[in-house]
């Protein structure tokens, strides 16, 4: 026979092995292909990490009073990856948007993509601009429930690839969401996305803030 003692440490353990077991159990599961995904952006951020420590434009070896530290990012979440075509603008109005230096900026509200997250649908402009080499880019800027808390005070950005095809839809993955250089370094300039571009939604997907 067991005595009182043994009795109560062997229940213990069986109280300790439940309740990991419920904890692990409550995990969320992905498939394999989520978990690919997931392995892939960690790379990705990885060689970030290691372009933004050695390359010489970066904003960490354009000015002195930029130190290097590996950036903040919330954990990958598939949940945060969206589908959409885009909806082009009848009309591409130019719109005035200011930068962090209070300078006025010109650039095209282009057309915009639409998510849906928990039955909820939220539009998020895609702007054109040129660069100051000439270059014409894509872009979409955003804040939301995290600016200012968890992550970047001024927005976040997510690069934009236009594809010819007007019926081609588009992957819209918040984990590539990435802070613009005026989060890194006061030498720098960025844009400040605008009301409109408010996403009511708190987006824990991406870069988080740097300081």
């Amino acid at each position: 026979m067991l005595n009182g003692k043994v009795m109560l440490r062997i229940w213990e353990s069986f109280l300790i092995t439940l309740i990991i077991f419920a904890f692990l159990s409550c995990g969320k599961k992905y498939t394999s292909g989520q978990e690919k995904y997931i392995n892939s952006i960690e790379k990705f951020r990885q060689e970030k990490n290691e372009e933004m420590k050695n390359d010489p434009s970066s904003p960490f070896n354009q000015d002195n009073n930029a130190h290097f530290k590996p950036l903040k990012y919330f954990d990958v979440n598939p949940d945060f990856v969206f589908k959409s075509k885009l909806y082009r603008y009848g009309t591409n109005d130019t719109v005035i948007i200011f930068g962090t230096k209070g300078e006025k900026r010109k650039i095209i509200r282009f057309g915009y993509v639409l998510i849906n997250y928990k039955n909820k649908q939220y539009k998020l402009n895609v702007y054109k601009g040129t660069s100051t080499n000439g270059l014409v880019y894509y872009t979409i800027w955003f804040t939301d429930k995290t600016t200012g808390n968890e992550t970047y005070g001024v927005g976040r950005y997510l690069d934009f690839d236009l594809n010819p095809d007007t019926s081609y839809v588009y992957t819209i993955d918040f984990n590539l969401a990435y802070n613009p250089y005026c989060a890194y370094s006061a030498k720098y300039s960025c844009a400040i996305p605008s009301k409109e571009d408010h996403i009511n939604l708190a987006i824990k997907a991406g870069e988080k803030n740097f300081h």
